[in-house]
């Protein structure tokens, strides 16, 4: 049961401040009129950086000085995600017996998932998972993994997703595609973290019902975090769109079916926001209307797509509502090309 959620974000500036003082002089010539279309589209409002290029410029820095960086800015922002999330759920750290961490921005032995259970207390025997490289639909695995452990061993589980996109700005020139500019006018920084509790234990929260998943191998290089010289490179199709909609509909028709469920009896939509394409597609192979994904393009618009917290961010959204839905349906898509799908349900205090 997820009974606690923690967020946790670097500073925020707008979609226009970013364009205006840094990126329409990161692109040129007709690039750049290409360019203030794709930022001006994007559906991002504001977002956050770590490691702002308005105040420190890593396009040339290497990985390795990237590298460096990211446990150096991870690592607070990991702690507040954290305690927060174990504030709300009334878990204590030395009560986790297994800490989940989700990131594909940074990598380094030893990581935040041992860092952050000695400076937090927890006990020297949790055990630990930490999951890379696999994007914006981590958290749903890592949620997987987390109930999985709960049901087994009848201990509380942490997640924790941590992504810097920001120490990933790509150099400018005139060879510059299109697909960098997309990511460049899309990705934002955030860490959200998530308590698992076992159901019997008093605690409200949502229930894990089922985490299921479908990879496309055959669009593979659709979608790919490349490690260079300089930083990580995402390569974004434009044929994305295409692929999760021919499999989303499908993969959320089956799991809804094995539990008795249709898309009519779902509530809350918590769908990760990698692009208003991507929303539009699901919206329309679900048949959804404007307001089941209100949330998702609220979170999009606010924050940018975080990658792997995000769909995180929309679940906290809904969460927060004035009537919070009972059931919800988390949506989450990546390299793979691989969708995953989780049903959650509500219970109540002591259920």
């Amino acid at each position: 049961m997820i009974s606690g959620l923690g967020v946790a974000l670097p500073p925020s500036t707008s979609q226009d401040e970013i364009w205006e003082r840094y990126f329409a002089h990161h692109y040129t010539g007709a690039r750049q009129a290409l360019a203030r279309r794709i930022f001006a589209n994007a559906g991002v409002r504001t977002r956050q950086a770590a490691v702002s290029p308005l105040l420190e410029d890593v396009a040339e820095w290497s990985t390795e000085r990237r590298m460096r960086r990211y446990q150096v800015e991870a690592i607070p922002l990991g702690k507040s995600a954290v305690s927060r999330a174990l504030d709300d759920a009334g878990v204590s750290a030395d009560e986790i017996g297994l800490f989940v961490v989700c990131s594909c921005t940074g990598y380094a032995t030893p990581g935040l998932d041992i860092l952050l259970a000695r400076d937090l207390g927890m006990s020297p025997s949790v055990q630990r998972l930490f999951v890379g490289h696999m994007g914006c639909y981590a958290a749903l695995p890592g949620i997987g993994a987390a109930s999985d452990f709960v049901s087994a061993r009848g201990r509380p589980a942490l997640l924790l997703c941590a992504e810097l996109t920001s120490l990933h700005l790509q150099p400018p020139g005139t060879r510059t595609d299109i697909q960098q500019i997309v990511s460049h006018a899309l990705f934002s920084d955030a860490a959200v973290a998530v308590v698992l509790t076992p159901s019997d234990q008093l605690h409200s929260g949502y229930g894990v019902s089922e985490v299921a998943a479908i990879t496309d191998t055959t669009t593979a290089d659709h979608m790919t975090w490349d490690v260079t010289d300089l930083g990580f490179r995402m390569g974004l199709s434009p044929q994305v769109p295409a692929v999760l909609s021919a499999h989303v509909r499908g993969l959320v028709d089956d799991l809804l079916a094995r539990h008795g469920r249709t898309i009519a009896d779902v509530d809350g939509w918590a769908v990760h926001p990698g692009g208003p394409k991507i929303l539009d597609v699901v919206q329309e192979r679900l048949g959804l209307d404007d307001d089941a994904l209100s949330e998702s393009r609220g979170v999009l618009s606010a924050y940018g797509n975080c990658s792997s917290p995000t769909v995180l961010l929309v679940l906290e959204a809904l969460r927060r509502l004035a009537r919070p839905p009972r059931t919800v349906v988390m949506l989450a898509f990546g390299p793979g090309l691989t969708l995953y799908v989780t049903l959650l349900e509500a219970s109540s205090l002591g259920a």
